[in-house]
């Protein structure tokens, strides 16, 4: 398992030990090597399993845990040292990173601390370590309502989630009418307001808990049970929910509003690729230039991919050609028109690339989840357009 992290911890109070023993357990990409609850034994295991970071935990008997710093880190080179300890005080943090640790955590252990300090020693070792597995976060944002944003976040959520290789979450965070719970056929326990109910002491497991999984193996995070005026949570706090699901996913699909809401656009500089999902006629293609401008001046341009769905509908449609001219930019992946096999998928609560797999429009969402990770889009037809321009009704959303 390349991708794996091992590590061994050892903290010889029971109870915190097991609190970090179950963080590291809810990551997936995580092999907890060894727990060790004595310091004079843990270097005999570091030496014995060879992990790729070793946990001290210093709060039992802080001397000898610095002593034990300075012994693992001298013996064992390869092995990174991180340190945790309820103590924050500046003299202990200098002795523990002059033995040789290279991260210094507070306790009790948060996730996404230890997640940062990770990326942190991988960047530092030039990531000899092994290579976690990389999590990746796509938005779906509609130029226009009806466009099927739930419909293809749900089906690529499913179509990635059914490579064994991949663990998938779906956020539905169009909070007031969401329905990616009625596309899965999900009558969840716990919601969106639920996670937002306890984010003051959330961790991975409660966080886990609040979802619900499918049969095609991705999991549902959805909107609450109940309309309200106001938002769950705040932006920072749905950062912090995605940083904790990112920990262990390898791939977050989020289902945002039209409204580009603060909580839109903290999903947004979260994520990886924005799709915006547009059909092929005058509204939409408005909007696509209008939306991709608003994310340019946000500084999130180079994250855009536009997505046309509905592909194929014949002469009702704007021309590819004539799209590619009036949005001046290139369509990342189209996605064929089959509103019969659409309906007949929600309506079933079944996604249609797990009822009808072998279709034209599942085998482009698949193709598309491919691409997700290489982002390079294999269309229907190949469009040449030389250096697109905006012209007629758009060329005064293009200026400045």
């Amino acid at each position: 398992m390349n991708n794996t992290v091992r590590i061994a911890i050892v903290d010889p109070i029971d109870p915190s030990r097991n609190s970090i023993k179950n963080l590291l357990l809810g990551i997936d990409w995580v092999w907890l090597e060894a727990e060790c609850s004595r310091y004079e034994f843990f270097s005999e295991i570091v030496e014995q399993t060879g992990p790729d970071v070793a946990l001290i935990s210093l709060d039992a008997d802080a001397q000898r845990g610095l002593a034990l710093v300075a012994e693992v880190a001298l013996a064992h080179p390869t092995c990174a040292v991180m340190v945790v300890s309820k103590s924050q005080e500046g003299s202990l943090i200098l002795q523990a990173m002059r033995n040789g640790a290279k991260e210094f955590l507070s306790a009790p252990l948060r996730l996404d601390d230890f997640m940062s300090a990770l990326d942190r020693i991988r960047g530092a070792s030039g990531n000899k370590q092994g290579k976690s597995k990389t999590s990746r976060i796509v938005t779906l944002v509609g130029a226009s309502g009806g466009v099927g944003c739930t419909s293809l976040a749900v089906n690529l959520g499913c179509a990635l989630a059914m490579n064994e290789e991949n663990s998938v979450a779906v956020i539905d965070l169009d909070l007031a009418l969401g329905d990616a719970d009625v596309w899965l056929d999900i009558i969840p326990d716990y919601t969106i307001q639920d996670v937002a109910d306890n984010i003051t002491r959330l961790d991975y497991s409660m966080l886990k808990r609040s979802l619900t999984q499918h049969a095609t193996g991705a999991f549902l995070l959805p909107r609450p049970v109940h309309l309200s005026s106001t938002p769950p949570m705040t932006p920072e706090q749905l950062q912090r929910v995605v940083a904790l699901l990112k920990a262990t996913f390898s791939h977050l699909i989020i289902d945002v509003t039209k409204t580009f809401s603060p909580l839109d656009m903290a999903a947004m500089e979260v994520s990886d690729n924005i799709f915006i999902v547009t059909q092929l006629d005058l509204p939409c293609l408005r909007n696509v230039v209008r939306i991709n401008s608003f994310l340019e001046d946000k500084g999130l341009g180079a994250r855009v991919k536009v997505l046309v769905n509905r592909a194929g509908m014949g002469e009702s449609q704007i021309s590819m050609n004539k799209a590619l001219e009036t949005i001046g930019r290139e369509v990342f992946a189209q996605i064929p028109n089959e509103y019969a096999t659409v309906i007949e998928s929600r309506n079933n609560g079944i996604p249609f690339v797990q009822e009808q797999p072998k279709s034209r429009i599942s085998r482009a969402i698949q193709q598309l989840a491919l691409n997700v990770d290489s982002s390079v889009a294999t269309v229907a037809e190949e469009v040449e357009v030389e250096k697109p321009k905006r012209s007629g009704l758009f060329r005064f959303l293009g200026s400045k």
